[in-house]
């Protein structure tokens, strides 16, 4: 059965794709061993070290080169925009675009940056994902218990819906945390697990919440908490939290 010349130029030429990506996948590897998987940084093929894991979060090529090339303001990691040559910071786009499990990323350093550009935020959404994670805040800053677009810890679930105004987000009920009961000492929990393995919760009573493990059947549960969101997001001011809202609105819908 004979292939068509047309059919063949297509093969050929996502055969030449595939190839250019591996060969970017591969270098990409070797600089981020270089520049990114340091002790301090992020761990040996994306896993968690001082900063982050990478691997297996699902993140998308366009958020990767976002984050590379801007850096994430008030953390350590800086834009690579200038430190790598377009051919570098392409490759390590692709290298963790393949840790995300992006089977062929786009390898080449022009279309790497073309999957780039900025999502169309407002000025006001701008200033929200700032306030979101901002370090001044300390543990008091939205990102201690939220990620959103990978940033941040992800105690709380996703967030699936936003408040519609400022007024809605300080009522906010948070009916998934219980009263937890652990050696006579009382606490607001958020459960990740309870059963025959073992227990494991979040407890709320400081900030940062404090990931604990316990014994089978050794935490006793009940429904209903004095805990409430708003106690927790006071350092910000109304319209902080109105621009924190404008920018979950931008990222989630």
């Amino acid at each position: 059965m004979k292939c068509s010349p047309m059919k063949f130029i297509v093969s050929m030429c996502a055969m030449a794709l595939a190839c250019s990506a591996q060969n970017a996948i591969q270098h990409g590897e070797q600089v981020f061993a270089k520049t990114c998987a340091t002790g301090y940084c992020h761990g040996v093929k994306g896993q968690s070290s001082g900063a982050p894991r990478l691997a297996g979060r699902g993140f998308t090529q366009a958020f990767i080169n976002f984050t590379v090339t801007r850096g994430v303001a008030g953390t350590g990691m800086p834009s690579f925009a200038t430190v790598l040559s377009k051919a570098d910071l392409a490759a390590v786009v692709a290298y963790v675009a393949a840790l995300n499990g992006i089977a062929n990323p786009d390898a080449g350093a022009e279309g790497a940056a073309a999957t780039s550009s900025e999502p169309a935020l407002s000025s006001e959404a701008v200033r929200g994902a700032q306030l979101f994670k901002e370090a001044v805040r300390g543990f008091g800053r939205c990102s201690t218990c939220h990620e959103v677009g990978g940033l941040g810890i992800p105690v709380a679930a996703p967030i699936a819906q936003v408040p519609a105004s400022v007024a809605a987000l300080k009522a906010l009920t948070t009916p998934n945390v219980k009263m937890g009961t652990l050696d006579g000492e009382s606490m607001p929990a958020l459960v990740l697990r309870d059963g025959r393995q073992g227990t494991l919760f979040y407890d709320l009573a400081s900030l940062p919440p404090v990931e604990r493990n316990a014994e089978p059947g050794s935490v006793k549960f009940a429904d209903g908490s004095a805990w409430r969101h708003s106690s927790v997001i006071g350092a910000y001011n109304d319209a902080e939290l109105d621009a924190i809202l404008a920018y979950l609105r931008a990222v989630t819908n």
